[in-house]
C-alpha cells in the first residue's frame, strides 16, 4: 500500500520498468496511454489514502476524476489498492478486475481478463507474484494462485492453484505445464 511518497516513487518506478520505459522520463503524448493511466492509478492510491489537509483532498478530487475519464476511454476497470507494484498492463481493452481481489507484485495483464467474484459473493482471487494472465482469461470466485503461474489465454480458472512455477489453461483451468510465468513477466522487481 502507497502511503508515503518514497512509497510512490518506489511503486511508479516499478510499473515503468515493468512496462519497459525506463528509458523514458516521462509518458509520451498520444502514445503510453497505459503507462499514464498506471501513474494514475498509483497517484491515486497515494492521495486517498493521505487526505489529512485541504491540498491532497484536492488532489484526490483531481486524481480521482482523471483517472475515471482514462480508464473509460481504455475500458478498464480496475480499482484502486489491488496490485502491488510492478503492474504491466499490455494493451488497452476491457479488463475488469474486483475491488476485493489482491495481485502481488510484478503482474503482467492482457486484454479482455476478468478477475472477480461469483453468485454474489464478496469473495474474490487472491493471486500471487510474478504472474501473468492472458488474453480473455477469467479468474473467477473465492481462490487463490501461486507465485510465478501462467494463465493460458481463454483459460476460466474457478479453483484455487498453490502450486507454484505452473501454467494454467483450459476450460475450466487445469495444470498443462510447470514452465511457470518465465519469459512473460519482467524480471523479478
Amino acid at each position: 500500500m502507497i502511503q508515503t511518497r518514497e512509497d510512490l516513487i518506489e511503486y511508479m518506478r516499478c510499473d515503468q520498468i515493468a512496462l519497459h520505459c525506463e528509458a523514458l522520463k516521462r509518458p509520451r503524448w498520444g502514445r503510453d496511454e497505459i503507462w499514464r493511466f498506471e501513474r494514475l492509478l498509483r497517484k491515486l492510491e497515494f492521495y486517498s489514502n493521505n487526505k489529512y489537509n485541504l491540498l491532497h483532498k484536492l488532489y484526490y478530487i483531481l486524481y480521482k476524476y482523471r483517472f475515471h475519464k482514462m480508464s473509460v476511454r481504455l475500458g478498464f476497470s480496475i480499482p484502486i489498492h489491488v496490485f502491488d507494484k510492478g503492474l504491466s498492463i499490455a494493451h488497452y481493452g476491457s479488463i475488469v478486475v474486483n475491488h476485493k481481489a489482491k495481485i502481488g507484485k510484478n503482474c503482467r495483464i492482457q486484454e479482455n481478463v476478468t478477475i472477480g467474484s461469483t453468485g454474489g459473493s464478496d469473495m474474490a482471487p487472491q493471486i500471487g507474484d510474478n504472474v501473468f494472465i492472458a488474453s480473455g482469461a477469467r479468474i473467477l470466485g473465492n481462490i487463490s494462485l501461486g507465485n510465478d503461474i501462467a494463465v493460458g489465454a481463454n483459460a476460466v480458472v474457478t479453483k484455487s492453484f498453490k502450486e507454484n512455477h505452473i501454467t494454467i489453461a483450459g476450460v475450466p483451468a487445469k495444470k498443462i505445464s510447470d514452465h511457470g510465468s518465465v519469459g512473460f513477466v519482467s524480471p523479478k522487481l
